[in-house]
């Protein structure tokens, strides 16, 4: 097929791996998806495996790797908490480790590749909402900031790589996104609310309720993925992604309440340490650089989310538009295998 890619993607089996594995296939490219399941699962993937071009690759990308590709779409890392905090001393690995193997591959094949960073760079901020140009406030000792400043410590090195050795990059700054494939214990605030009125268990606010976010649905953000891979070389980023919608946590809570129609109260609890109070990104320059902003309103991608959640909490989903199981999500496209030829990889040690 013209214009056909070798296409990567790092946390490949993640809840935005998987759509992004997804919308790759269906434009025609052949895809390995590469993840150690840390928080990635091959469930999210199964109905992809028909698939003649697209693999799996069991990885960690803190150790190199030794592919044939033409872009790399770096999405490995925990995004929750819950999770990132377990082993923060791995999460600054996966971050720089990682960061420093894929750019090298990136090098050594003179492949284009795409930074998955944060909005967790800006920390608790001070300006609102939060442009590129803001250069945050984050705290470097905090229990977060495993994840904050791993992250811009990949940014760092995607610019210096960029710089130094002319590699091709996109940086794209992910605001908090939700949807289908999210997992039911990760601890983020939308799957945790929709999941606890599920069950009628109390909804869980941590602070006062009044802190706000602002929720990109997960096709939304795809589509940015794959206008910012494709914009012109000028266009490295770093470049926001997210629906500049701002909603306190309590109005979120009470949304799914009256959405699933739970008998849930809600509970508060204090407020973990260097939790933000305040997340909206300024989307002028995706809007300016890439023709993009988020078209899904919330009431709208709860609807299709909470849908995916009765499937799998009951396995009997509500009948949604654009919301199935997803082994019938996805129809392969019948065509030739090219494959992705895979080397033994090389520790470099811890």
């Amino acid at each position: 097929m013209h214009g056909q890619k070798r296409i990567m993607v790092t946390g490949g089996t993640g809840f935005l791996g998987s759509f992004l594995c997804e919308r790759l296939l269906r434009e025609g490219n052949d895809v390995l998806a590469v993840d150690n399941y840390y928080t990635g699962s091959r469930d999210n993937v199964l109905h992809l495996l028909d698939d003649p071009r697209f693999e799996i690759l069991r990885h960690d990308i803190t150790f190199p790797l030794y592919v044939e590709v033409d872009e790399i779409y770096n999405l490995a890392c925990p995004a929750s908490p819950v999770h990132y905090q377990i082993d923060p001393v791995q999460t600054v690995k996966t971050n720089v480790h990682g960061a420093i193997n894929m750019l090298g591959l990136a090098k050594r094949t003179k492949a284009k590749i795409f930074q998955a960073s944060t909005s967790e760079v800006y920390g608790d901020p001070v300006v609102h909402p939060q442009p590129e140009e803001y250069r945050g406030s984050v705290n470097p000792i905090g229990p977060r900031a495993c994840y904050d400043e791993g992250k811009r410590c990949a940014e760092t090195l995607f610019f210096d790589y960029h710089r130094q050795y002319g590699v091709e990059i996109r940086v794209a700054r992910i605001f908090n996104t939700y949807g289908p494939r999210m997992q039911t214990n990760d601890g983020r605030v939308v799957s945790n609310f929709i999941v606890q009125a599920l069950r009628n268990e109390p909804i869980t606010i941590f602070g006062n309720g009044t802190q706000t976010r602002s929720f990109c649905y997960v096709d939304d953000l795809i589509e940015g993925f794959i206008r910012l891979m494709a914009a012109p070389a000028g266009v490295t980023g770093p470049i926001n992604l997210g629906n500049p919608g701002e909603f306190q946590v309590r109005e979120l809570a009470e949304m799914v309440i009256e959405m699933t129609g739970s008998k849930s109260s809600i509970v508060y609890k204090p407020l973990p340490i260097d939790d933000p109070t305040q997340r909206k990104p300024d989307i002028s320059r995706a809007k300016q650089d890439l023709g993009w902003q988020p078209t899904v309103n919330l009431r709208e991608g709860l609807d299709k989310t909470i849908a995916y959640f009765e499937w799998k909490l009951s396995g009997r989903a509500r009948s949604v538009s654009g919301v199935r199981s997803p082994e019938t999500a996805y129809t392969p496209q019948p065509a030739p295998a090219v494959g992705l030829p895979v080397q033994q990889a090389v520790s470099i040690g811890p």
